[in-house]
């Protein structure tokens, strides 16, 4: 997806947001589990089963209202085969049934040139390809640059971010008093335009996107940390919005886990909802969308 058809997509719903698909089976609702089971009696990989069907429920009732779906390869990974079967069955949904969201492998990778190209390979070739990638930029060009190379596919370099120890790191400065988290993000400009690179920062940083955005004018940033950890959509807006939107707000357990019992898609999609509306009256305020 290039940045105008994301821009468009924005406009046309309204919405800047990302749905964390952060799916965990034991905060699976048993509802859903019980469905599995009645349907498949015979079948021997439950869990993966039980992932897919979850993921398809919740990303049929938040369609309507969000722009990106970002799951979280750990919450694959962690349970092997299976879940990696699920993410990949996860990704083939979403290509079929709803094409024109943004796809975000929240992956976290970043490594030597070599390693940098086989994780990049993983994702933007492989069975369950990605539209964007999270990638940490602490090791340098060379661990972020295999990651470029694919046309229409973008880069989500890590910023600033929303959790406490950030600031153990990312806000150390030089001898000239350059952060380095405005270090990663000016030195990283040369590697990409706003075209292909993001930059996640953390919507519990407030006024911080005032500083991001002096480095940053026109990329596009994503924002986690609004509802379950604290952050204000109406805060990271105020600072972070620009004339094409420039944000993806993103919230995980907040819409997916807001409910447990068997209504859990209905109300998914009433979180997701009111969290659209409110998108909607910021961009309006913005001049984003009239």
């Amino acid at each position: 997806m290039t940045r105008d058809e994301l821009i468009k997509q924005i406009r046309e719903k309204q919405s800047f947001l990302c749905v964390g698909l952060d799916t965990d089976i034991d905060k699976i609702p048993e509802a859903v589990k019980k469905l599995v089971d009645d349907q498949c009696k015979d079948e021997d990989d439950r869990l993966s089963m039980y992932i897919c069907a979850f993921n398809k429920l919740i990303i049929d009732a938040t369609a309507p209202y969000c722009v990106a779906y970002k799951p979280n390869l750990a919450f694959y990974e962690a349970y092997g085969i299976d879940g990696l079967y699920a993410y990949q069955q996860t990704i083939a949904y979403l290509k079929e049934k709803h094409p024109h969201h943004f796809i975000i492998a929240d992956a976290k990778r970043g490594d030597i040139g070599n390693t940098s190209k086989m994780y990049a390979k993983g994702i933007f070739e492989g069975q369950a390809t990605a539209d964007a990638l999270t990638v940490a930029p602490y090791m340098g060009e060379d661990s972020v640059t295999p990651f470029l190379g694919y046309e229409g596919k973008w880069v989500v370099l890590l910023a600033l971010t929303s959790n406490k120890g950030s600031h153990d790191f990312q806000l150390v400065e030089d001898a000239q008093g350059v952060r380095l988290f405005e270090k990663v993000i000016q030195q990283s400009q040369q590697w990409a335009t706003d075209e292909q690179l993001m930059y996640v920062v953390g919507a519990t940083q407030g006024r911080m996107f005032e500083d991001i955005r002096r480095v940053a004018p026109t990329h596009f940033l994503l924002v986690p940390g609004v509802g379950a950890q604290g952050g204000s959509l109406e805060e990271v807006c105020r600072y972070g919005i620009t004339k094409d939107c420039g944000l993806l707000v993103n919230s995980s357990r907040g819409i997916i886990y807001a409910s447990k019992e068997q209504d859990f898609a209905q109300v998914a999609a009433q979180k997701a909802r009111e969290l659209q509306q409110q998108m909607s009256e910021e961009l309006k305020k913005a001049g984003v969308i009239i």
